[in-house]
Formats: structure tokens, C-alpha cells, sequence
């Protein structure tokens, strides 16, 4: 079969890294099936596994992708959930399980014609999202709902600062903030990204760094460094800030009087176990949501994606499409 492939790992040169050609399939265990792989979605982190950002348990070379929607060996379509782990072994949670990992790492990942993965990650895909708007929802917008309906611990109504408009995780926290009834505001580095927050239902738009008119209840922070001091100075006394992914950089000034002063919470997020991939489905069923798609591409035309995402030049999420 045809996929798509970290051969190595070089911060200098992440996509001289990348492979794209004949694999074996997947040989699934007991337990796990094969699911035909109809569309998978780009992340952030098989950029940092090319840039040789590893977690334990990491081989070379390894398929990369973790989310993808497609059919499984029984016709049905399903989406695919990434997260490896023993719910039991993290209290309930699969992604609190101390040796959890995701597809694209220990285990082959999305970035091809077929993958295999554990019977139990597989969720019904709604009806109403095509195979590459479902793509979207196991990774970006899983951790957007987690952020948002589990961490951020928001009451009805409250005001909520996305930070970063473009993102798949960004636009996903606008979409569903939006419908949950939150009042949200979204900083963006560009007007064109301000603008097209407002179209997804942002109640107000910022130019990155700018000073709002009033502290929020909770700030959602997937890009690090350059937005941090800020997300800091924007939440109210005793708010919250949720953090996801850390794009620009991962160690910026802690300012730690500034946290325990006006006892601001930090909590970290990381995607969101299978319950909620359901609940979040069902959500987006309910409330006729469907995800940002910036392009669809063949999968054998998986690296012009790459660029793209390494050059900013990308508003929602990018699809790969593998042949038939």
C-alpha cells in the first residue's frame, strides 16, 4: 500500500525527512481491525516528529498521522481514535494511562491507504460531515471540546479568549464556543484571520497582544510563547488558562508573581478520551457543525501540505486523501 512516512528526524530540515511511497500493511493484533483509510488530517505533531520532538516509545521509521475517518472491515464508517491507552490504567481516562500514546507513534499511523487500530477507537462517523470534515474531529477538535467543556470549567455565558485565530484547534474552540451560548473573543495577527473568526462566530476580534476591553474567564492557549505574557494579563482574577500545544515555543517567562496574585489556574490539555469524541459527534450533529477544511490534498502530494503548515499559510485543518 501506498503512506506517508517519518524515515528520520532533523529539526533543520523536518521535510527532508519525510517519506512517501510502497509500505506493508497492517497486521492487526487481537483485538484491533484494519479500517480503510478515506481521508486523515494534518497536525502539528507530525511536524514535531519530523523536527525530532519524540516522546518515549517513539520508532523510526514510523507512518505518520494520527486522525483519519474512513471505513472499517464491516462497511460501516467509522472515525478513528488516536489515543492509545488503558482507561483503567488513568483512572478512567485513556490519556492519563503513564504509557499511553497516540497512532503515529509506537504504532503506525493515518498517513495511508489502510491502518490498523483497537476495535474499541473506533466512533460512528456522523452522518452529517463527509469523510474529510470527520478527519478533523478525533484530533484538533477533541482537544477544543475537552478545553472548552472539561477544563476551562466555564459557567454558562462566560467570556472566553481564543488565542491564535486559524488554527484547527482555534477555529474549532470558536465553532463550538460559540454554540455552547460562551461569549468569545479571538485575537488574530492578520485581519483577513480576524475576519474570518468573526464569520465562525467570534463575538469580537484582536489584533494579537492587543488590550481587551475587560479580563476574561478563561483564556484557550495552543501557541506558547508569543501570545503567553498576554494570555497572563487577559484573565480575570482567579480565571483560568487552558493550555494545548505550544507552537512558538514552549518556555516562556513563567511569571509566577503575576500567577499566584490575582490566582490565576494554569492547566495543561492534551486531546480527550472516547467518551467525549462521542459526545463531541453528537454535539456537532446537534448544533449542524462542521470543521474548517483549508484544503484537500492527495495523499501523495502530502508534503505541499507540510509546507504549508510549516509557513503559516493555513486557516482550519489540511487533508490528505490516500489513492483507492
Amino acid at each position: 500500500m501506498f503512506a506517508v512516512a517519518a524515515k528520520g528526524m532533523d529539526p533543520a530540515d523536518p521535510l527532508g525527512c519525510l517519506y512517501a511511497g510502497a509500505w506493508p500493511e497492517p497486521e492487526p493484533g487481537p483485538g484491533w481491525t484494519t479500517v480503510t483509510v478515506r481521508a486523515a488530517a494534518l497536525n502539528m505533531h507530525d511536524v514535531w516528529t519530523l523536527r525530532g520532538v519524540a516522546p518515549p516509545g517513539r520508532r523510526l521509521p514510523v507512518v505518520l498521522g494520527s486522525d483519519a475517518a474512513g471505513v472499517d472491515e464491516d462497511g460501516n464508517e467509522v472515525v478513528v481514535h488516536s489515543v492509545i491507552g488503558d482507561p483503567a490504567a488513568g483512572g478512567g481516562d485513556e490519556t492519563l494511562d503513564p504509557r499511553r500514546t497516540v497512532l503515529g507513534e509506537e504504532y503506525d499511523g493515518t498517513f495511508a491507504q489502510r491502518v490498523a487500530v483497537p476495535r474499541a477507537n473506533l466512533v460512528p462517523k456522523p452522518s452529517s460531515l463527509s469523510f474529510e470534515e470527520a478527519a478533523c474531529l478525533p484530533g484538533a477538535w477533541l482537544t477544543a471540546y475537552r478545553m472548552l467543556f472539561e477544563r476551562a470549567c466555564l459557567e454558562p455565558g462566560g467570556t472566553v479568549l481564543v488565542q491564535g485565530a486559524g488554527g484547527g484547534v482555534a477555529t474549532a474552540l470558536i465553532a463550538l464556543g460559540s454554540a455552547a451560548g460562551h461569549r468569545v473573543w479571538v485575537t488574530g495577527r492578520t485581519e483577513e484571520r480576524r475576519a474570518r473568526a468573526l464569520e465562525l462566530g467570534a463575538d469580537a476580534v484582536f489584533p494579537a497582544g492587543a488590550r481587551l476591553p475587560e479580563r476574561v474567564d478563561a483564556v484557550m492557549e495552543t501557541v506558547g510563547e508569543a501570545t503567553w505574557a498576554h494570555s497572563l494579563r487577559s484573565a480575570r482574577p482567579g480565571g483560568r488558562i487552558v493550555v494545548s500545544g505550544a507552537t512558538t515555543g514552549a518556555m516562556p517567562p513563567a511569571d509566577l508573581t503575576h500567577i499566584f496574585f490575582r490566582q490565576l489556574t494554569v492547566v495543561g490539555s492534551t486531546l480527550g478520551t472516547r467518551g467525549q469524541l462521542r459526545e463531541l459527534s453528537r454535539f456537532c450533529a446537534d448544533h449542524r457543525l462542521k470543521p474548517v477544511v483549508d484544503r484537500v490534498l492527495p495523499l501523495t502530494r502530502a508534503r505541499e501540505g507540510f509546507q504549508a503548515l510549516l509557513d503559516g499559510r493555513v486557516f482550519g485543518k489540511v487533508l490528505f486523501t490516500p489513492p483507492s
